[in-house]
């Protein structure tokens, strides 16, 4: 009967159910996002969760395209990097090279519209689940503890949150995770360093770094765009 019941009350926090009505919680939301990325003690360790989806970024086209994903590392100062195996040249290793500061801004827009929509729960759940699975391909105790806390946050944000606190956590991490795609574009292109992803995607092709930044730029921006349509009119 107890896990008759443990499972019904999974089910009822996984299946997804009416948005929640336009309110308070998307300014409060959005605010709140705002706040994590523009205050440098926030930002700084907040950070660590773009960090984390830079790199399943890497991981996640890499696997896509047939590469062999063998771990990634998220270090204390808040930099990362992900291994996969395969050709060492090729389309599939420039995908998968490219992939890391897009992936922040696509999952951010993505966020938006699942919380605005009714599925808020549901994705808490998949996000913890996908940290927790990830686990076994982190190569540093600093890189286990972060995705551990982070993934905690997420599943006690799924289970003791109800429909509107979900969406509210839900829409403030892909507010968050679009605003901090935009503070890590300008890092890099700021800084200019070869070993960063533009300068690996200038190696790999001899298209110069600057034409990687604008592929970044273009679809950030594209994800922005999606992202105000659907929280703009209830900003204004």
């Amino acid at each position: 009967m107890e896990l008759e019941k443990l499972g019904a009350a999974i089910w009822q926090r996984i299946t997804p159910s009416a948005a929640p009505e336009p309110g308070w919680w998307i300014l409060a939301a959005a605010v709140a996002a705002l706040i994590a990325v523009v205050l440098p003690p926030l930002w700084r360790y907040a950070r660590l969760a773009v960090t984390i989806v830079h790199e399943l970024g890497h991981a996640a086209v890499g696997i896509l395209v047939g590469r062999r994903f063998t771990g990634f590392v998220v270090s204390s100062d808040m930099s990362g990097h992900a291994v996969t195996v395969g050709p060492r040249r090729g389309a599939g290793r420039i995908l998968s090279t490219w992939a890391g500061y897009p992936a922040p801004a696509v999952l951010g827009a993505a966020s938006i519209q699942i919380a605005l929509h009714g599925w808020s729960r549901t994705a808490l759940f998949a996000a913890a689940l996908v940290l927790v699975g990830s686990l076994v391909f982190t190569r540093s105790l600093h890189t286990v503890l972060t995705v551990l806390v982070t993934a905690a946050g997420l599943g006690a944000a799924w289970w003791w949150g109800g429909q509107e606190l979900s969406a509210l956590i839900t829409l403030a991490v892909g507010v968050f995770l679009l605003l901090g795609a935009w503070r890590h574009l300008g890092a890099v292109v700021t800084s200019g360093r070869a070993g960063d992803d533009p300068g690996q995607l200038a190696r790999l092709t001899r298209v110069p770094a600057w034409v990687w930044n604008l592929t970044f730029l273009l679809v950030i921006g594209g994800c922005t765009w999606w992202s105000w349509t659907a929280i703009g009119p209830h900003l204004l």
